[in-house]
């Protein structure tokens, strides 16, 4: 019945528009009634998004249920993605709920709030991990921010692209950029240059006060940029 309702509301949103559509008429192309739909969405605007909050407790799960020698960062970037295959598993009902929130400033911001609360779950978790470090509090908030920032780079480039390709790798990437600016390296993954016995050292001097976003610029152009013969 949940489905049936999801299926009904949007039908009627692509042929009439959000506005001009009741949950009366929800219900009745569903073929239920009104006490039904509430049981299900408080609202019309629930059943825009019906799916986060299934999402949302999967990922505080398994944020929660996380190894204690788990890496913090890369643990938030797993759990992000579990956001991404939630979309990925029904592209089509994706794209289209994309499209209606960008005409609907009402859904957006609905939208915005959900994405702020994956942000709080994830800065939670490394709160968590990074209690008692120096700016332990600040870290914890950066990287989260970050991690949605990626997260979502990439998963709206794949649904203006109306769901063509493969999400996952396009998600993946972008994660990666997030887990090499802040993640902790394995113990003994010192790449080719372990390998081969040598270990280049990268010294970054920026302004003091400079903001984290350029401090983060400049340390991934250090280690992107090619040593001199």
């Amino acid at each position: 019945m949940r489905d049936a309702l999801v299926a009904a509301a949007f039908q009627l949103f692509l042929e009439r528009g959000y506005e001009q559509t009741t949950v009366d008429e929800i219900v009745a192309l569903a073929g239920v009634g009104r006490r039904s739909f509430f049981r299900y969405f408080p609202s019309k605007e629930d059943v825009v998004f019906p799916d986060h909050e299934r999402c949302l407790a999967d990922m505080t799960a398994y944020l929660a249920e996380s190894p204690e020698d788990a890496e913090p960062v890369g643990r938030v970037c797993a759990a992000a993605r579990m956001v991404l295959l939630m979309y990925a598993e029904n592209p089509a009902f994706s794209v289209q709920r994309y499209r209606l929130t960008k005409k609907v400033p009402g859904l957006r911001a609905s939208e915005l709030s959900v994405v702020w609360r994956y942000e709080r779950a994830l800065a939670a978790y490394l709160r968590e991990r990074f209690a008692g470090r120096p700016d332990g509090m600040l870290r914890a908030d950066v990287i989260a921010a970050a991690v949605v920032a990626a997260h979502n780079n990439a998963l709206r480039s794949w649904l203006r692209s109306d769901g063509e390709g493969d999400a996952t790798t396009a998600v993946d990437h972008a994660l990666d950029y997030v887990k090499a600016a802040f993640g902790t390296p394995p113990p003994g993954s010192g790449g080719k240059e372990a390998e081969a016995g040598t270990e280049d050292v990268v010294v970054l001097v920026s302004r003091r006060g400079a903001p984290m976003w350029r401090v983060v610029q400049e340390i991934e152009s250090a280690l992107t940029k090619q040593p001199e013969n």
